[in-house]
C-alpha cells in the first residue's frame, strides 16, 4: 500500500467530486440557455446540510442513522483506490475490480436498507426500482471489466488503467462501460438526479426521509460515486498523462491530465443529458441489456480474434 498516494487520493477525491457535479450542472445549463448554478453551488449546499441538524421519523431503527456513513465511506473507499494522478492503485492487490464493484453494492445496499426502514411509499418504489436497475447494471459492468481483464490475466486497477492498446474486444469493453457510467450516476436517459416528481424518481426516493448531516453526506457520497465512475473511465478511455512515480513534476503533469479528463467527461454528461430525454422505465432494461451484450461480445471477440483490431 502507498500511504502518500492513497492520502493524495482521498484529498483530490473529497475536493473534485463536488465541483466536476457543479461543471455538469453549469454546463447543462449554458446549452439550454438557463444561467443555472456556479460551479461551486455543490459546494455550498454541501455546506449548508452538514451545518444543520436532522430531522427523523419515529419509525427509523440505526439502520436509517448509520446508513449515510456507510454509503459515504464505502464511495470515498471506491473514488481512493481509482488510479488518478499515478498509473497504479494506492491500495496495491486491494485495488481490483471486484472490489471497487462490490464497494458500490455495499453502498447501495446500506440506502436501500436505510429507504425502506422509514417506512416511507416513496422510499420503498425508489428502492424498487434502484435495485432493478442495479441487477442489470452490476453483471454489465463485471462483463466490460473483465473483457478488459482477461487479455491482460490480471483484474488489478493499476494494471487495466496502464493497457492502452486498441483492440476490438476493448472498445466493445469501454462502449458497454460508457452506459454504465450514466446508469451509475443516475443520468438521463436512465434516472433524473434533479428531479423529486413521485412518477419517475428512483435514487432521489430514497433519500426524501433525510434532513441536515446526514442528507449532506449521502449528497456527498453521490458526487464520490460520479467522481470514481468518470475517473475509471477516464484512466481507461485516455490512459495517457499518468505519471510514472511520485516526483514532483510527473504528479503536476499527472494532475493537469486527470483534471482535462474529468472536465471532458463531465462535458459528455452535460451533452447526453442535454440531448436526451429520460426513458420509461420499462425501457430501461433494453438500454442496460445493450451494456451486457456488449460486454459479452467483449469477451466473445478475445477468444474468436484474439482481442486484435
Amino acid at each position: 500500500m502507498d500511504t502518500a498516494l492513497l492520502l493524495v487520493n482521498l484529498a483530490l477525491a473529497l475536493l473534485v467530486a463536488p465541483l466536476l457535479n457543479g461543471l455538469i450542472k453549469r454546463t447543462k445549463a449554458g446549452w439550454q440557455n438557463r444561467q443555472g448554478p456556479g460551479m461551486l453551488q455543490p459546494w455550498l449546499d454541501l455546506w449548508k446540510y452538514l451545518g444543520r441538524e436532522s430531522v427523523e421519523s419515529r419509525h427509523t431503527s440505526w439502520i436509517f442513522r448509520w446508513a449515510p456513513y456507510v454509503y459515504f465511506s464505502a464511495h470515498l473507499a471506491a473514488a481512493a483506490m481509482v488510479p488518478t494522478l499515478v498509473a497504479a492503485s494506492p491500495l496495491g492487490g486491494l485495488g481490483d475490480v471486484i472490489v471497487l464493484v462490490g464497494l458500490l453494492a455495499l453502498a447501495r445496499f446500506a440506502l436501500a436498507l436505510a429507504a425502506l426502514d422509514t417506512a416511507s411509499n416513496f422510499g420503498g418504489m425508489g428502492t424498487s426500482r434502484e435495485m432493478a436497475f442495479a441487477s442489470l447494471v452490476e453483471p454489465a459492468m463485471l462483463i466490460a471489466l473483465f473483457a478488459l481483464a482477461i487479455p491482460i490475466g490480471s483484474t488489478e486497477l493499476g494494471t487495466l488503467v496502464g493497457e492502452g492498446s486498441l483492440t476490438v474486444s476493448r472498445l466493445l469493453a469501454l462502449g458497454a462501460l460508457s452506459i454504465v457510467a450514466i446508469a451509475e450516476t443516475g443520468r438521463i436517459p436512465i434516472d433524473n438526479p434533479d428531479t423529486h416528481l413521485e412518477l419517475t424518481m428512483a435514487h432521489e426516493g430514497m433519500l426524501l426521509e433525510y434532513s441536515g448531516r446526514p442528507l449532506g453526506m449521502l449528497l456527498w457520497g453521490t458526487h464520490l460515486k460520479q467522481l470514481a465512475i468518470l475517473s475509471l473511465l477516464g484512466g481507461l478511455l485516455f490512459p495517457i498523462g499518468m505519471a510514472p512515480d511520485m516526483s514532483a513534476l510527473p504528479l503536476a503533469l499527472g494532475l493537469g491530465s486527470y483534471l482535462l479528463k474529468l472536465a471532458l467527461l463531465g462535458l459528455a454528461v452535460a451533452l447526453v443529458e442535454s440531448t436526451n430525454v429520460k426513458l420509461r422505465i420499462f425501457r430501461v432494461p433494453e438500454l442496460l441489456g445493450a451494456a451486457s451484450m456488449l460486454g459479452l461480445l467483449a469477451v466473445t471477440s478475445i477468444y474468436l480474434v484474439g482481442g486484435l483490431g
